[in-house]
């Protein structure tokens, strides 16, 4: 569920990029709709009802949604401003490469990897794949910006699909890898696990 409502602003944003050219009149200003401006202007609005109704629901957000939301602010209105897609182009980039340099950082930082952090609340493993998946996360990470700088720069008329389809594709299959990887693992975790007696 946290997945597809991070994807909504990214779903409507690639809709109206798809959207041939149209002014439209809305309460008597005219108004384009259709391209990659008018998506970027969805992008940043659809952004802030969505990250702002989850923190009124939960009263907070996660650090990896902030950082989101900040960056579509900032790489979106730095599009708008300059009427430059290439400000666009470097947000998917640098975001991950953000979330690739938390995950490195905690290698020297705090006392547990971030991904344990994440996901030790629900398992069991030896520190040693804890640390190899950590280490996935930041290959993952560092590859999906790099994929997307290359695509945004070198096939400009694809770009907005790889965004969206393309880095979802690229998530999904890591995750499955992840989930074989992890398959392996969880019965010699089971097995170091104390048993409570009934």
């Amino acid at each position: 569920m946290k997945q597809f409502i991070d994807f909504i602003p990214l779903l409507l944003f690639f809709i109206v990029y798809k959207l041939d050219p149209r002014t439209v009149d809305v309460a008597g200003h005219e108004l384009t709709v259709g391209g990659i401006y008018s998506a970027t202007a969805v992008l940043i609005i659809s952004s802030l009802v969505v990250y702002g109704a989850l923190f009124i629901k939960q009263r907070k957000l996660e650090k990896s949604q902030w950082l989101t939301l900040i960056a579509c602010l900032v790489f979106g209105s730095l599009t708008l401003a300059f009427h430059s897609e290439t400000f666009l182009k470097w947000k998917a980039p640098v975001v991950n490469w953000l979330f690739a340099l938390a995950f490195i950082g905690s290698h020297f930082i705090g006392d547990r990897l971030l991904i344990k952090r994440i996901m030790g609340h629900a398992l069991t493993l030896p520190d040693a794949v804890w640390t190899r998946l950590n280490i996935a996360w930041i290959g993952f990470f560092l590859f999906c910006g790099a994929a997307n700088l290359f695509v945004a720069f070198t096939f400009q008329d694809y770009w907005v699909d790889f965004k969206v389809f393309g880095s979802l594709g690229l998530t999904v299959l890591f995750l499955v890898a992840q989930g074989i990887y992890l398959s392996r693992h969880l019965h010699d975790a089971d097995t170091t696990t104390p048993k409570t007696e009934d």
